[in-house]
């Protein structure tokens, strides 16, 4: 019966800490460059890649976006601490420590190398630049306003990578699906970094928000945004397998944009949360499917 309840206590333990590390990295999240970087796999092999390509893919993918959102828990861990709305994450709680989290950020960036290196020479010789990104956009809101766009670039690597991965060259089409998901990434960063406009400002933190108001934070999302759907739409023209499903897809992404800018304002922010990560995760949803409909199976 002792050793039963050490297992229990054990298992206990290991699902609660996975658990926490699932809250750390905002696993929940990973749609929102997963659908970028599948769509551009399935175009650049017209269709499926070989099962170890598609394999690899997802290794790199998913050691880089956990890797990227771990370490970003650690360098952010004071100013967390300091902001109300961040106080609670895990480490500023004491529910994780951060030499736990920098091991589990160094196992994760390893594990994407390794799939880098699986795949082809150009993905692996890359790989640093990617692991660059996605470490000093951390640092970015300490000095620039530009720290959304960084983030955007650095999500960027998932759709551009894909495509390299499958064909081992660049074209027109994931330069466009790399400036889609930029700017998309972009603009509902913007959006959720409102909220944090009092609390930035009197922290001498960079922001859209904090440089031009979180009114014309609003209106530059919203810009960024309507550029997304324009490089969407090229995406659409240059890819001859997608067709009427995507468009479709493309003009219900539209309505949730529209809906994403009715549902915040500079005087009403309660729901940025809706706005910037809910809805934004059915976009991600929507393209997804209507994009793997026409390439796969229409």
């Amino acid at each position: 019966m002792g050793l039963i309840r050490f297992i229990n206590r054990l298992l206990n333990k290991l699902i609660n800490k996975l658990k926490q590390y699932g809250k750390l990295v905002m696993f929940s999240h990973t749609i929102f460059s997963f659908s970028f970087a599948l769509l551009s796999m399935t175009l650049a092999a017209h269709g499926l890649p070989e099962l170890s390509t598609l394999f690899w893919i997802i290794v790199c993918f998913m050691g880089a976006r956990t890797g990227a959102n771990a370490i970003n828990r650690v360098i952010d861990a004071k100013i967390d601490a300091r902001n109300p709305r961040t106080s609670g994450r895990q480490i500023p709680k004491g529910e994780v420590k951060k030499k736990e989290v920098v091991a589990f950020t160094a196992i994760c960036f390893l594990i994407m190398l390794i799939g880098a290196y699986q795949l082809n020479w150009i993905c692996f010789l890359l790989s640093p630049v990617a692991l660059f990104l996605m470490i000093i956009y951390s640092y970015c809101k300490r000095f620039t306003f530009l720290c959304h766009l960084i983030l955007g670039v650095t999500c960027a690597c998932a759709p551009v990578g894909a495509w390299l991965a499958v064909t081992g060259e660049l074209s027109f089409i994931p330069l466009f699906m790399g400036a889609a998901n930029t700017l998309w990434v972009t603009g509902f960063d913007v959006i959720y970094g409102s909220q944090d406009y009092d609390f930035d400002r009197a922290n001498g933190l960079h922001s859209i928000p904090v440089k031009f108001g979180v009114k014309n934070a609003l209106s530059i999302a919203m810009f960024f945004h309507v550029i997304t759907l324009l490089c969407l739409i090229i995406i659409g023209i240059l890819a001859p397998e997608l067709g009427v499903i995507y468009y479709i897809g493309i003009t219900i992404i539209t309505c949730l944009f529209i809906i994403e800018y009715r549902i915040v304002s500079p005087t009403n922010l309660n729901n940025v949360n809706i706005a910037s990560y809910s809805i934004n995760q059915l976009v991600s949803i929507v393209l997804l499917v209507s994009g793997l409909l026409d390439t796969l199976i229409l």
